[in-house]
């Protein structure tokens, strides 16, 4: 019986060649958006999975209460650390890291400057990466040892057995290898190219490391926990949340301890009054709706193509039934042809998804592919096409199973008449679909363009950055002079952080006006000479620093700095910061280093006379950008040889913070222009079938005198009247969601009535091509054809 159900089915796919390629193409199309959709909201969800235990793993936070706002930050102190390992039974493992830094890392003449960061001993014992040599018990507990990953140790020793080998740090210590990483999956939440200990820290820095481990309010580390087995956060977040308040320290008084799953960490970054609220999760929800979306579109074209044709297959149906066929057993039988088109849709789609993996890779930054070895994914895809089969074939197989077989005989019953309403029902849904997506992608390119468009209080062409080294800490002058006096350099300082992100945060809690218990958080940088010149950031008020000795003892603010502390005559005011009065000089206008979509931090920009970690210099106007860089690599080699010359521009930095929302914007686009191409090989097939109905009525009006343009309005109108239902339907929910996703953005576009205008119109046009085909086709053709036979 299969078999029979089998070979009609085939058989009907064969001699409806154009109507079958569009059901098929039209199928694989919405399949393929849908699988490539679940391959990467699967790889988003796969974070950090590849790691034994990651439900006991977590990472310690702050909720910072500032004025009643409460801030949550990743930065902790080392005192915290040290409370946690050994006040609380109920944690295993304690490792505190200094963030993900850079070390130059030479073996000989081979010489690289990559990130990795100095993490406790206990690091590799609570996250087990998988070990290729070594052991994660012992890797990390001599202060000059180092654990790299294959990468690294293939690129200084080729293929070789690395372990005891040394390699250089900063040219100056070196350390001997214990352990061999393989190498950090991408879809880790921590991304390094080797690990030292953070007792390597503490003994090459003593200096600056005195006093670390003595207060709470010293945050500039973070900390992972590994809890013990049956010991949930619940039982130990009570205990651990005030155990900083007992510190004579404004900071630690207003900060609560808490901990971040592992299994958190990647798409639940971002906090609301203390509590994770959203992240990358709330743009893979959005894509597994798109994705949900465009399948439907794709059955909802399988189900109006195939009721149009109904009349194509009812005398099929009133023969059968009129020789037994019982109503289930055509049921069967048409849901068997929807699973076989189903089922060729699929492999179809499977084939474009593996064409468009490359691209698509290179657009996301990810390394998905197809897991055809993978069982469950097989039994997952079977399930899904069975059950798209049974979505997109259920309504035609009920529906052509209830036909009356002595009114087909006859000839007598309308065949098609009660189904036109709901496959209008189903066109406008999805055209609605459609244009939501169009309208959307219009509003998310506008605020990307919005922000870009936004000044962003610095100049941020032909300017560089260059991560500082010791060398060229203790060459910078020399190195200023020279790249100076070579004409390639304009302008040249050296700053804490770079142009585009403040890495340090503290606390300001003496101003004049303040209010009892009120503290301020501030952005800190630490500048040299020529900071403001170099990025071209201009004056409110007051004055720069001169480069005097004296300039330790005065403050620069940005404008939203001042506005927070509320001073209205800022200049000479006295500022208690670190014990130690602090007279402020100057106001300069705001400038984005963070978020090009929020309002700028309040931020002090304080006088170093030593040279800081990022050197940033401005190229001259007249130097070629290409033939500086091999300029420069000579210049920065003589006073660092023992270090690789890297640099970034300045304006890839900036344009790297779109890059979220660009790519929300382009996936946002081809999906978009996807269903929308779905959508018109359902009109296509449509009006195709409309007009092939109509072909008398044509024939008719033309020998009356209907010019091609009266019939082609007549074919067209009721297409173009769904496609408007479908605009005034889709607008105010695109609007709705869209207003929601700009909340997140202080600075946001607004949505005018020209985008949803602008939506419709393009909606338009485009249904107007698709069905113009068929429509002056039909216009256009000799009456006498379609007449002969009346």
């Amino acid at each position: 019986m299969i078999k029979n159900y089998l070979k009609i089915a085939w058989r009907n796919i064969i001699n409806n060649k154009a109507y079958s390629a569009i059901n098929i193409l039209g199928l694989a199309a919405g399949m393929a958006v849908a699988l490539l959709i679940a391959l990467w909201v699967a790889n988003e969800y796969s974070y950090d999975k590849f790691l034994p235990d990651t439900d006991r793993l977590y990472q310690v936070r702050r909720n910072f209460n500032s004025n009643g706002e409460t801030l949550t930050f990743s930065s902790t102190s080392l005192k915290l650390a040290d409370a946690l390992r050994n006040n609380f039974p109920e944690i295993e493992y304690v490792a505190e890291t200094d963030g993900i830094g850079s070390h130059g890392l030479m073996v000989d003449n081979k010489k690289l400057f990559l990130n990795g960061p100095q993490v406790g001993s206990d690091f590799l014992k609570m996250l087990k990466y998988p070990m290729l040599r070594g052991n994660a018990g012992n890797a990390l507990n001599d202060p000059f040892s180092i654990v790299l990953t294959r990468a690294t140790a293939i690129a200084l020793f080729g293929n070789v057995n690395v372990i005891n080998k040394v390699v250089k740090i900063d040219n100056a210590y070196n350390v001997k290898v214990t352990a061999v990483l393989d190498d950090i999956p991408s879809n880790s939440s921590l991304q390094f190219k080797y690990l030292l200990p953070f007792s390597f820290l503490e003994q090459t820095q003593r200096e600056g490391m005195k006093g670390a481990h003595g207060s709470f309010g010293n945050n500039g580390y973070n900390i992972f926990v590994k809890l013990k087995p049956g010991i949930s956060y619940t039982q130990l977040a009570p205990k651990i949340k005030n155990m900083e308040k007992g510190e004579d320290n404004i900071n630690a008084k207003n900060s609560d301890v808490i901990m971040q799953p592992m299994p958190d960490w990647h798409l639940y970054s971002d906090y609301k009054n203390g509590v994770a609220s959203g992240g990358f999760i709330e743009y893979v929800r959005i894509f597994s709706i798109i994705g949900i979306l465009v399948l439907l579109i794709a059955c909802v074209n399988f189900i109006n193509l195939t009721t149009a044709r109904s009349e194509k297959r009812a005398r099929e149906v009133g023969i059968r039934k009129a020789i037994g066929s019982q109503r289930k057993h055509l049921i069967f039988q048409f849901l068997t042809e929807s699973a076989l088109i189903t089922f060729i849709s699929f492999l179809c789609s499977v084939m474009f998804v593996q064409i468009a993996l490359s691209p698509f890779n290179a657009l996301t930054g990810t390394a998905i592919s197809i897991p055809f070895q993978s069982i469950s994914f097989w039994l997952i895809a079977l399930g899904c096409v069975l059950f798209t089969a049974l979505i997109a074939g259920s309504k035609p197989a009920f529906y052509l199973s209830s036909f009356n077989p002595v009114k087909v005989l006859k000839g007598t019953i309308q065949i098609g008449r009660s189904a036109s309403y709901s496959r209008k029902i189903l066109v406008v849904m999805q055209f609605s679909c459609s244009i939501a997506l169009i309208i959307s992608t219009v509003v998310i390119y506008r605020q990307i363009q919005f922000a870009k468009n936004r000044p962003a209080g610095y100049s941020i062409n032909r300017l560089l950055t260059t991560n500082s080294n010791a060398d060229l800490n203790k060459n910078f002058q020399a190195l200023r002079n020279e790249l100076q006096q070579s004409g390639i350099v304009q302008s040249i300082t050296s700053a804490s952080s770079p142009a585009t992100d403040i890495y340090w945060h503290n606390n300001i809690d003496h101003w004049p006006g303040k209010f009892a218990g009120e503290t301020v958080e501030m952005g800190i940088v630490l500048i040299t000479n020529d900071y403001f010149k170099t990025l071209g950031m201009r004056f409110d008020q007051g004055r720069n620093y001169t480069g005097v000795a004296s300039d330790t003892l005065n403050l620069i603010f940005n404008e939203a700095a001042i506005k927070r502390l509320r001073l209205k005559n800022p200049i000479s005011q006295i500022i208690n910061y670190n014990g130690r009065n602090i007279k402020i000089i100057g106001v300069v206008k705001d400038a984005l280093m963070i978020s090009p979509f929020a309002k700028a931090d309040p931020t002090m920009f304080v006088y170093s006379a030593n040279t800081q970690d990022n050197i940033i210099y401005r190229l001259a106007s007249n130097v070629n950008p290409h033939d500086a860089i091999d300029k420069l690599n000579q210049i920065f080699a003589k006073y660092s040889p023992a270090y690789p010359f890297t640099y970034r521009f300045v304006d890839d930095d900036y344009n790297r913070k779109f890059s979220q929302e660009v790519l929300v914007g382009k996936l946002s686009g081809i999906f978009a222009c996807l269903a929308i191409l779905i959508s018109c090989l359902g009109l296509f097939g449509l009006a195709a079938y409309i007009a092939e109905q109509r072909t008398k009525e044509i024939g008719v009006r033309k020998i009356l005198g209907a010019s091609v343009s009266q019939l082609w309005f007549l074919l067209s109108k009721d297409f173009v009247l769904l496609v408007i239902i479908s605009c005034i339907i889709a607008s105010p929910v695109a609007l709705y969601f869209l207003q929601n996703w700009l909340q997140k953005y202080d600075y946001r576009v607004s949505i005018g009535p020209g985008v949803f205008l602008t939506s419709a119109v393009a909606a338009i046009i485009i249904t107007l091509i698709t069905i113009s085909f068929q429509a002056i086709k039909a216009a256009i053709a000799n009456p006498v054809k379609s007449l002969r036979s009346e």
